[in-house]
């Protein structure tokens, strides 16, 4: 029989996307009451992989992408996603923007093996969670970096994704070895 081992910690991150500065700077003030200190932030960059949420959340969008301080246990994943969305929903009662969505949170976790983003659209290559959230694995890390799947989103094919990326693994790993939490089996 095979013994189960102990699961890693993982870095929670989020991508924040909108046209509004002051939505972008609401999500990071909420994401820190969620997972506590915020200490890595990616560049902004521009939001142009897609006109997905052009009718929703009108032009000019950016991106940035947040990472926790202290890694926590991946089994977290769909309880970040259902509280994203309900912040995003929070947002867009209070916001005077004239759309309808002035502002999208996509969680995920980094591991030093993947990047895992949740979502809330079922498709073959997303695992469910529960509460109507899926799990998909965006990126994977191999020996010469971080490397796409066929579906992962343009956006998350960039350089700067994957920067960031890296250097929350990077962080992980160097936390794993503090802690002695390797995975390992027993």
């Amino acid at each position: 029989m095979a013994r189960i081992c102990r699961v890693e910690a993982v870095i929670a991150f989020s991508a924040i996307i909108s046209r509004h500065e002051e939505a972008i700077q609401w999500a990071c003030e909420r994401l820190a009451l969620l997972w506590g200190p915020l200490p890595v932030v990616s560049p902004p960059m521009p939001f142009e992989a897609s006109e997905y949420y052009a009718n929703e959340m009108g032009s000019g969008l950016r991106k940035i992408m947040v990472a926790a301080e202290r890694p926590r246990d991946p089994s977290e994943l769909a309880d970040w996603k259902v509280a994203t969305n309900a912040l995003e929903a929070d947002y867009a009662a209070l916001s005077p923007a004239a759309e309808p969505r002035p502002l999208n949170l996509d969680p995920g976790y980094i591991s030093q093996s993947k990047l895992v983003l949740a979502t809330v659209k079922d498709r073959d290559h997303r695992l469910y969670l529960r509460e109507g959230i899926f799990a998909e694995v965006t990126l994977r890390y191999l020996r010469s970096g971080w490397t796409e799947n066929p579906w992962t989103y343009p956006d998350y094919r960039t350089d700067p994704v994957k920067t960031f990326a890296n250097q929350n693994r990077l962080r992980l790993r160097e936390f794993l070895k503090a802690e002695d939490g390797w995975r390992r089996r027993g």
